[in-house]
């Protein structure tokens, strides 16, 4: 099973991983946990690159380079993860080009898609949770945090990515459930959990 946890910076959908995972390692189920961009050397050095370079890099770059991680991650990670039978939880995947480098950077979402496509050889994910948040308090959720590069473009970049995320949950309803963010954490993780026995079997 591929599952993936997607929104803004500041959502809490890292901290929802973490729970699902530890409910699943109770059920006794193989767990792999991984990002993106990263989860591999050459993905995790991408990512030092866009999260943290001080250089100036051209938006269809950017995109570029996340679509050579994803790929590199899923031949690695996902799909070996996935054919022995693991459930593999990821933080961010696909959706997250459509909507910080479409939404947000107002790249060609057609193009996005292609690259998506070719990066995850049309892998999908059996179910995202989708942690939806106003820009304003995922902000005040992080006052104290470092910014990365990508978080210092502000609150109408991520507006803009945010409108994107719930553009894709209303055109895929079935794959995509949306959770406010804004509820305790408790509550979130025992929505999610709920959710993934119902979806997935468990």
């Amino acid at each position: 099973m591929f599952i993936t946890f997607e929104g803004i910076d500041g959502s809490g959908k890292t901290t929802q991983l973490q729970r699902l995972r530890a409910a699943l390692e109770k059920e006794k189920i193989e767990v792999v946990v991984t990002r993106e961009p990263g989860g591999t050397a050459l993905a995790e050095a991408i990512r030092n690159y866009l999260l943290h370079s001080t250089q100036a890099l051209e938006a269809r770059a950017e995109l570029l380079l996340f679509g050579a991680a994803r790929a590199q991650h899923l031949i690695e990670v996902i799909e070996p993860a996935i054919a022995r039978g693991a459930w593999v939880l990821c933080d961010r995947f696909a959706d997250s080009s459509l909507a910080y480098q479409g939404g947000g950077l107002s790249l060609n979402n057609d193009f996005i898609r292609q690259m998506n496509d070719f990066a995850t050889n049309g892998l999908t994910p059996d179910l995202t949770f989708l942690l939806d948040i106003e820009p304003a308090a995922a902000q005040v959720r992080r006052a104290d945090e470092t910014q990365d590069r990508i978080e210092e473009r502000g609150l109408q970049f991520q507006e803009r990515v945010r409108a994107a995320y719930r553009k894709i949950a209303d055109t895929e309803p079935e794959r995509v459930m949306v959770l406010d963010g804004a509820w305790a954490a408790d509550e979130i993780a025992n929505e999610i959990w709920g959710l993934a026995r119902e979806h997935l079997a468990v």
